[in-house]
């Protein structure tokens, strides 16, 4: 027996339900718009299109884009949120081939590294031309983006800690960090003409040159 206080049980269950359903149904709205707004962008290889453009793709309304988001920022944001969340994924199902902790942690330094870097064939404007912008004008939203990677290597780095195979002074986190940052920093400086850019580094040479600071 419910109190006068308490809503019904079977109201409770039917505004659960309705919750729910208005759920599902806007994270529907919500990946139509990123497939559109990516696929503008496959198309244009930039990332120069107007919101009208992704809504008209999507064949959902203005009034619809501006529930989901705020602007056309947001809408970047959460494909770049979204890009390096799969890319965290991938990295993690390569890793998961290996049993030994530090090569595991070596699989996912090489194909972050690989991954990161600009790719002539490859139009990705989302990092060529929205992340390095994003970085310097909206930081604390970067660091957002890049979380499930440095959760990733975090976890790979506590396991090889937890296997005795790096240093005793090593913040497995604070190092993970690190390397995450230094690892795309070096990826995403391979363009140029310099000697780099003519005699690339490879991923081993930088597997190699991160490890020296971690491992046992």
């Amino acid at each position: 027996m419910t109190s006068a206080s308490e809503e019904p049980a079977w109201k409770q269950r039917a505004v659960e339900r309705s919750i729910k359903t208005a759920k599902l149904r806007a994270g529907q709205r919500v990946q139509r718009f990123l497939d559109a707004a990516q696929a503008i962008i496959i198309e244009k290889g930039t990332t120069d299109f107007t919101v009208q453009e992704v809504v008209d793709r999507s064949r959902q309304s203005l009034r619809s884009f501006y529930l989901q988001f705020d602007g056309k920022h947001e809408l970047l944001l959460a494909l770049f949120e979204d890009a390096l969340s799969r890319s965290a994924d991938q990295i993690r199902a390569a890793t998961e081939s290996h049993s030994d902790p530090l090569e595991r942690l070596k699989v996912a330094v090489e194909l972050l590294y690989e991954s990161s870097r600009p790719d002539p064939m490859a139009k990705r404007p989302l990092f060529t031309d929205f992340a390095p912008r994003l970085l310097v004008t909206h930081p604390v939203e970067v660091k957002i983006a890049h979380a499930p990677l440095l959760a990733l290597l975090a976890e790979l780095m506590e396991a090889a800690s937890e296997a005795g195979e790096l240093r005793d002074d090593v913040n497995p986190r604070r190092m993970a960090a690190m390397t995450m940052q230094t690892v795309m920093f070096i990826a995403q400086s391979s363009g140029g003409n310099d000697d780099a850019t003519v005699h690339p580094i490879g991923a081993d040479e930088v597997w190699d040159f991160c490890s020296r600071g971690f491992a046992g």
